[in-house]
């Protein structure tokens, strides 16, 4: 079986389902060499794998999503045709959508769009509306990263019905245990002091930062002052979370620390007292189990892919209430007994979450759909 991974959809600076496409390429590469690889890049995150006398990385120019998505169209058809592939995997909702012998399988990393549509300037909305409901329709095979993604594929995506197969994404290995006075060293670079609450995530509403904001508020006036470091690039809307800052008076209390290194943001996780994660909707929240394997106690949203993914390993809240999250930020910042029990919790949780398990579970994908009838 010859496979081809597209993985031209990862930015520049990757976050999210970036991350998930280098994570998983990488953890495949790491299995029985038995078959053949090409993978398409726009970066460096795969150079190392052209060593390998399977792999194949595939350079790709286009700098730009409208080109990227000209390219999948129109000239990847026949690159993975001259390779002789037998699968093509999307990892980010798209696919080639014109006839081709090749299998398709594309991973839906959520329906975020259709299910909260008012979350997306509407150019972004109606590109991932399109580009995943053709995905979908042409697909043999569909991965999503949890159960309630499949749930919601097979609810609001009637192409994709009966096409769905779950495979968990999992913490990379640098988010570990450290030192605190070593993880503190580094978030002192950053101008960040304990105690703090951490954010990680695109500037974005979904994310939720104006309740998390406005929790903190009413902490602060009895008297509870923990520094707020939000970690993550701007994306849409995000002028909103500066103006809630400003106007709720927290400029001394809050930190916008942008896009963060990979070297650097397991050890922001390590040093902070809480993990605040109250999304008002995932299709995974990786950065909650990135958390737990550094083992931060963990707030997050009692709905959608947060709560199966974090199980009883952290503090679920309803995301719509402000109250619901002062309180819960109030209990694990007063109660280091409690941080003590979820940050152990965490560590058990994380671990059941492995790279290496979601690129077995993926190459069954790949098997099985190679191997069912036309």
């Amino acid at each position: 079986m010859r496979v081809a991974i597209d993985a031209t959809s990862v930015p520049a600076k990757p976050a999210g389902a970036g991350v998930y496409a280098i994570e998983l390429v990488r953890a495949m590469a790491e299995r029985p060499a038995r078959d053949g690889y090409a993978v398409f890049t726009r970066g460096p995150w795969f150079d190392a794998l052209g060593a390998k006398p399977n792999w194949r990385i595939e350079r790709v120019q286009a700098p730009t999503r409208a080109r990227r998505l000209l390219w999948e169209q129109a000239a990847l058809p026949g690159r993975v045709g001259a390779l002789g592939i037998d699968v093509l995997h999307g990892t980010h909702h798209g696919v080639p959508v014109r006839p081709m012998r090749a299998r398709r399988v594309v991973t839906v990393h959520d329906l975020t769009f259709l299910r909260i549509p008012q979350r997306y300037p509407p150019a972004r909305r109606l590109y991932m509306q399109t580009i995943t409901q053709l995905g979908a329709r042409v697909a043999d095979a569909i991965i999503a990263p949890s159960h309630a993604v499949r749930e919601d594929i097979e609810r609001l995506l009637p192409a994709g019905r009966g096409k769905v197969r779950v495979v968990h994404e999992a913490p990379a290995a640098r988010y570990r245990p450290m030192a605190r006075d070593e993880a503190l060293g580094i978030a002192r670079g950053y101008g960040i002091e304990p105690p703090y609450v951490l954010s990680v995530g695109s500037l974005e509403p979904g994310k939720n930062r104006r309740r998390v904001l406005e929790a903190l508020a009413a902490l602060r006036a009895e008297g509870v002052t923990p520094q707020f470091a939000i970690v993550g690039q701007p994306a849409w809307k995000y002028e909103e979370d500066a103006e809630t800052v400003r106007v709720l008076g927290l400029e001394q209390q809050v930190r916008f620390l942008g896009y963060v290194p990979d070297d650097d943001l397991p050890a922001l996780y390590a040093g902070a007292d809480v993990f605040a994660y109250p999304s008002l909707y995932e299709g995974f929240g990786l950065c909650v189990l990135e958390a737990m394997a550094c083992g931060t106690p963990v707030l997050t949203s009692a709905v959608s892919a947060t709560a199966e993914v974090a199980g009883d390993a952290a503090l679920l809240v309803d995301p719509a209430s402000v109250d619901a999250i002062r309180d819960g930020l109030r209990g694990l910042l007063g109660d280091a007994g409690a941080r003590r029990e979820l940050s152990e919790r965490g560590l058990a949780r994380a671990a059941e979450f492995t790279w290496r398990r979601a690129a077995d579970e993926t190459y069954e994908v790949y098997a099985q759909t190679f191997e069912e009838p036309r």
